[in-house]
């Protein structure tokens, strides 16, 4: 099975005890087979901008069905790091990218997120914002 550690061929060292939760989190993933990657282990990763050309196309397949998808914070939480991630890094992708924005246009015409009285720190907004941004570019 598959890990971002083989496919980078970047083994990461053991985390030592003054290391963060995240940091000690992402050294887990990386040595995880990517067959058994959850949504948060990809909101994670994502979120860290850490394997992202292996776990991108992933992502968009889970955000494909379920868009607003959630890992271990709200739903969104995925998509949220997912839009994220500069341009670049779709560079590979851009039918997919055309697939998810399609899937995207369709949900901010939908409530909550088409509310035009969202407030501006509002999560709905803040997502809804980002999914306009994703969209134009």
């Amino acid at each position: 099975m598959t890990t971002i550690d083989e496919l980078e061929r970047d083994v990461w060292p053991d985390p030592g005890p003054d290391d963060t939760f995240l940091i000690t989190r992402c050294t887990e993933l990386r040595r995880k087979p990517l067959a058994e990657f959850m949504v948060e282990d990809l909101r994670i990763m994502l979120g860290q901008q850490t394997g992202v050309s292996a776990l991108l196309p992933r992502a968009v397949n889970v955000l494909l069905r379920d868009p607003l998808a959630e890992g271990d914070y709200y739903p969104g939480d995925l998509l949220a790091n997912v839009l994220r991630l500069p341009d670049p890094a779709w560079s590979r992708l851009r039918v997919e990218r055309k697939r998810l924005a399609t899937v995207l246009t369709e949900l901010v015409a939908l409530p909550p997120l088409s509310d035009p009285d969202l407030k501006p720190r509002d999560p709905n907004r803040l997502l809804r914002d980002a999914i306009t941004t994703f969209i134009g570019g």
